[in-house]
């Protein structure tokens, strides 16, 4: 025969269970109200605010170039803004090639840069200007040129084809540029002449730069000891010393007329 349990037995154990039922619900709550507090306090102290903002990678430009991209100031609310958007806005910049932004600690933002590198000097009328390997010429003024300086390079189309072929170019054969001027078109297919640190002169089609250039060394190894002159490679690859091309040299003609009878 099953017991009969009495409801006076069972009320101190619903009552139990009540109050503890209340009582986890208040703490819920309790919990809940100290974080808010908490988050009211700390939303109010400095520590919620940004007390630093460092740069790293920056190189042509001072990092205050950078920070005013970023569209962050001292003293902003840390959770005021998204890292991703500050990385967009910072990549907008012309000679950015990739940013990041990261929130350090609690007070510090941490910007991180990688610009684009430069391929050389574009010859202006008031001096000089670093050219990037983007085409973008970095409008600050130069105190030294140290690389191959790049001449008539004015349209963007002609930067970056210039850009492309250089990046082809073997190391060997880039670091023996010393200029390039653009000496007829605006177009990727321009003619353009070259003056190597070597002392021979260059011709050749823009868009097949890279291409001819790689025959460069093997070329002036085959040239006698102390001959310089012009490899023209518009179309296929021939060289001529610059006494058939310009004529021997004026002291040379002089000494000449002088031996005559």
């Amino acid at each position: 025969m099953d017991k009969v349990i009495d409801i006076e037995e069972r009320i101190p154990t619903l009552r139990e269970r009540r109050r503890k039922r209340t009582n986890r619900k208040f703490l819920a709550l309790l919990f809940i109200f100290l974080i808010i507090l908490m988050v009211l306090v700390y939303s109010q102290t400095k520590y919620s605010k940004i007390q630093t903002i460092t740069v790293n990678g920056e190189d042509l430009y001072e990092e205050t170039e950078y920070i005013t991209a970023s569209k962050l100031d001292v003293g902003d609310s840390m959770w005021s803004f998204n890292t991703e958007e500050v990385a967009g806005d910072i990549s907008e910049l012309d000679w950015v090639k990739n940013a990041s932004a990261d929130k350090k600690w609690l007070t510090g933002v941490e910007i991180t840069v990688e610009e684009y590198p430069a391929i050389g000097y574009l010859e202006k009328e008031a001096g000089y200007q670093k050219l990037l390997a983007n085409g973008y010429a970095v409008e600050l003024p130069v105190d030294k040129v140290d690389g191959p300086i790049f001449t008539n390079f004015e349209t963007e189309e002609t930067r970056l084809e210039l850009s492309a072929q250089l990046e082809q170019l073997d190391p060997e054969v880039s670091n023996m540029l010393s200029q390039l001027i653009l000496t007829e078109g605006e177009t990727a297919s321009a003619n353009i002449t070259l003056y190597m640190t070597d002392g021979n002169e260059i011709r050749a089609k823009l868009n097949s730069l890279s291409e001819k250039l790689d025959y460069y060394p093997s070329l002036t190894a085959q040239l006698e000891d102390g001959q310089k002159g012009v490899f023209d490679m518009e179309v296929g690859i021939t060289f001529r010393s610059y006494d058939d091309v310009y004529g021997p040299p004026k002291e040379v003609m002089e000494d000449e007329e002088t031996e005559q009878p």
